[in-house]
């Protein structure tokens, strides 16, 4: 019995598999496709493929934007949205004649096929990427900086895919990333940090000084800011050796003043009471020659 057993078991093992096939072909479970990734550059076109292999006339195509919400793109033979106005189709595919920024993201086609077994489900996936070109940088630069300070210049451009790198110039001349590999510098102490796009001077001295300007540069394209002039001076030691002589000469003069006032009894709180005290005393003894002298004469 244990040897007529074991066949069995093979046998009722092998028709649940065919079962199970037989459910993944009725209800359509299509098989996994290798991940498309389409790139297009911003204001171009770009076709988003579907790998489907079997087409018939009864077919049913739909597709779908992922993200957050799902949104339709082409539902019941009809392109929707904004893709009715700048796209058209191509069989099963989409073509988007003005792709913008906001196209990027991940699609989904869906085709339905009736068979014998019931519909036939496949899906696949493409994500569109789109490459933008920079926009003008912002660039900080400061007007004016002292000599042996540390300053930095920022430029940064937030619209660019693929992210861009950074290039400083300096009265048109392209500062290199560090000044031992740049012949035009006479400075040693910036860097540049073309990812960030800084420019950073440890010791700023007055040979910096001229106009500044930053580009931002990718595979689609370029954009460069408005030079601005920086000015470097030197620290003016004299002038504030002369505030704080000024300063001091003032304290000085106030000092001197506290010091007589307060010897002169100007801030003694007796020397006032006494002023007070006297000046009481004279107006009642007025008042006392006063009647004194009315009584004399009666």
């Amino acid at each position: 019995m244990a040897r007529r057993s074991g066949p069995r078991l093979l046998l009722l093992l092998l028709r649940y598999l065919v079962a199970a096939l037989g459910y993944h072909r009725a209800y359509g479970f299509s098989t996994p496709k290798d991940h498309q990734v389409i790139t297009a550059i911003e204001y171009q076109e770009a076709v988003l493929t579907c790998q489907y292999l079997k087409k018939t006339m009864d077919s049913r195509l739909e597709w779908k934007k992922l993200g957050e919400s799902v949104s339709f793109v082409y539902y019941e033979q009809a392109l929707k949205g904004d893709f009715k106005d700048r796209a058209q189709m191509l069989d099963f595919n989409i073509r988007i004649k003005n792709v913008t920024r906001n196209d990027a993201g991940k699609y989904r086609c869906e085709v339905s096929t009736p068979s014998e077994q019931g519909p036939r489900l496949e899906e696949d996936t493409v994500t569109l990427e789109v490459l933008v070109a920079p926009g003008v940088p912002s660039c900080e630069i400061p007007n004016s900086a002292l000599s042996g300070t540390v300053v930095e210049l920022r430029c940064q451009d937030r619209e660019a895919n693929p992210a861009p790198e950074y290039t400083w110039f300096k009265d048109g001349i392209r500062l290199l990333g560090s000044p031992e590999l740049d012949a035009q510098s006479t400075n040693s102490s910036y860097t540049v940090n073309t990812k960030s796009g800084t420019l950073q001077f440890n010791t700023v001295s007055k040979l910096d000084s001229g106009e500044y300007s930053c580009e931002a540069r990718n595979s689609v394209g370029s954009r460069r800011c408005p030079g601005k002039r920086m000015q470097v001076d030197d620290l003016n030691i004299s002038g504030i050796i002369a505030a704080v002589v000024i300063v001091a000469l003032v304290i000085s003069v106030c000092g001197l003043g506290v010091c007589y006032a307060q010897r002169k009894g100007y801030f003694s709180k007796e020397t006032s009471f006494q002023k007070s005290s006297s000046a009481a005393k004279a107006t009642t003894m007025s008042e006392n020659d006063f009647k004194h002298s009315k009584s004399f004469i009666i």
